[in-house]
């Protein structure tokens, strides 16, 4: 797709999706990229960091109706990544993550359609499926706001779809900085569990999975970029080794909303999916409120048909996994530091 006269607008833009997102917007030569978000430190930095005249900064909460209505004027395309994402904040104000995840998400929705904005697509997680957090199940309805949504719209009005993606290597809050943390200042590596396993995708990857969006939703389309995974243990032994470091690890248990594994597509996604390859395509399901459909027909096939979750994905080596730490910037940048 061609943005070079496309104006973009970009939620939640100051976190680290959001930035990775516009660098790669303001470098395919979009004409002007939008940014909304609560944060007025947050969008000095990355002015001062950025300096592009493409850039416009917009002060405003997804909660707000009226200001997502009023920054959505004149958008082409909008990506959605404004979210409460910290599970233990979730879960301690789980109607704090309903009223950003949820209310937020059918008003950035609502208003792109409202404006005749050709394409949205809202960010999403693995913590999505069979959500067992407040911040998993907040995202999984924000996929169904934006499914029902697309029910409502032509092919040829506003394109609302998803994109789904499991751990972010180095992405604010995840567990490599925090590794790293841990190894600079000669504490244990803290390991919830051993055993859990978590799938590697780094952020060049994921802002791949947006574009590919952008070039190929249908109504209701769920995107997936298949990565593969590794065990936390295997993670923390892979950057003692990569730092020459002798911290060791603690097992402190696992901590509260977490899962073993991950998974990516439930057994009764995956059936109605298409492979691209790289990518799955999850067609949002268009039964109507038929109740047969839902109570007296079944799919004898789906009992066979697994999950696909980080344990059974893919699992990487540990040459394959230092390689992959190695081709992100912030592990490269600390090792060059020490």
């Amino acid at each position: 797709m061609d943005i070079s006269d496309k104006v973009v607008l970009v939620t939640g833009g100051t976190g680290s999706f959001g930035k990775t997102m516009v660098r790669r917007l303001l470098d395919q030569g979009c004409q002007e990229v939008r940014i909304l978000s609560r944060d007025e430190a947050k969008q000095e930095e990355m002015r001062i960091a950025f300096q592009r005249q493409e850039l416009r900064f917009h002060i405003g909460d997804v909660r707000d109706a009226a200001a997502v209505s009023k920054v959505m004027q004149g958008v082409d395309l909008v990506f959605h990544a404004a979210a409460l994402k910290q599970v233990p904040s979730c879960e301690f104000f789980p109607m704090e993550a309903v009223k950003t995840n949820v209310i937020g998400s059918q008003n950035v929705i609502d208003a792109a359609a409202a404006a005749g904005v050709h394409s949205v697509v809202c960010l999403s997680t693995d913590k999505a499926v069979m959500p067992i957090n407040a911040m998993g199940m907040t995202k999984a309805l924000m996929e169904k706001v934006a499914q029902a949504s697309s029910r409502q719209l032509r092919a040829d009005q506003t394109t609302v779809s998803c994109v789904r993606y499991g751990n972010v290597m180095c992405s604010r809050g995840s567990v490599i900085p925090l590794f790293m943390k841990q190894i600079a200042e000669g504490k244990p590596l803290t390991i919830t569990d051993p055993r859990m396993t978590r799938f590697m995708l780094s952020l060049q990857d994921a802002i791949d999975l947006v574009g590919f969006a952008f070039e190929n939703a249908n109504q209701g389309d769920i995107f997936i970029r298949k990565a593969p995974a590794c065990t936390v243990e295997q993670l923390a032994q892979a950057l003692l080794e990569l730092f020459e470091a002798d911290n060791g690890t603690q097992v402190i248990g696992m901590r509260h909303g977490e899962k073993l594994y991950e998974t990516l597509a439930s057994a009764e996604e995956l059936r109605r999916s298409e492979d691209m390859g790289d990518y799955y395509r999850v067609q949002f399901d268009d039964r109507d409120l038929n109740y047969n459909k839902y109570f007296t027909e079944g799919d004898p096939e789906e009992a066979d048909t697994p999950d696909y979750h980080s344990h059974n994905t893919r699992q990487l080596d540990m040459d394959e996994l230092k390689a992959l730490l190695m081709s992100l910037p912030e592990v490269t940048d600390a090792l060059a530091r020490r």
